[in-house]
């Protein structure tokens, strides 16, 4: 069984499918799963070492949440074009020195989503113009901060949480 949405253009953004598996024991069950296209999120570093968030409101958690930038890939789209894009798009930044630092499945339990995970540095000010249906503001935070943050529980984005971690390595702590 699948179910389409689609976009203005009619292009089919989401799928959703249901999978029938036979368990180890013999049994049959099923699985509802969301197909997606993947996504980018970037962590940008600003040059005096603060990390760039989006704060956005997410309705489907019902309240604005503070994320690292990110974005979905257009299909056979490069992730590391797209995340040329979505920082542009979302904080009015380019950056001239971007690197893949990892990736990760979002929720594998339901989803295909596949994340790339990218550091941005050395950036200079470059906007897009932003997604009809996105309302952000840009906020700055120390790596520091960010993890006192996710700490004290202030950032409940799974894949910020996830980004930052991959990050860490490649981030002077202070």
């Amino acid at each position: 069984m699948n179910y389409f949405t689609r976009d203005s253009a009619k292009r089919p953004c989401l799928l959703i499918r249901r999978d029938t598996l036979k368990t180890p024991d013999g049994r049959e069950t099923k699985f509802d799963i969301i197909e997606h296209g993947g996504s980018v999120i970037i962590v940008p570093i600003d040059k005096d070492g603060n990390l760039l968030f989006v704060r956005q409101y997410r309705h489907a958690a019902g309240m604005d949440l503070l994320e690292l930038p990110a974005g979905t890939l257009e299909h056979g789209e490069d992730p590391a074009v797209c995340a040329a894009r979505e920082i542009r798009e979302e904080t009015g930044f380019a950056a001239d020195k971007i690197e893949k630092i990892g990736d990760f499945y979002l929720a594998p339990g339901y989803s295909t989503e596949f994340m790339h995970v990218f550091l941005a540095q050395e950036l200079r000010h470059d906007p897009l113009e932003a997604d009809a249906d996105e309302f952000l503001s840009v906020e700055k935070l120390s790596y520091a901060e960010a993890i006192q943050m996710v700490e004290r529980g202030g950032m409940p984005d799974a894949k910020s949480l996830a980004a930052l971690l991959l990050a860490k390595s490649h981030l002077q702590t202070k």
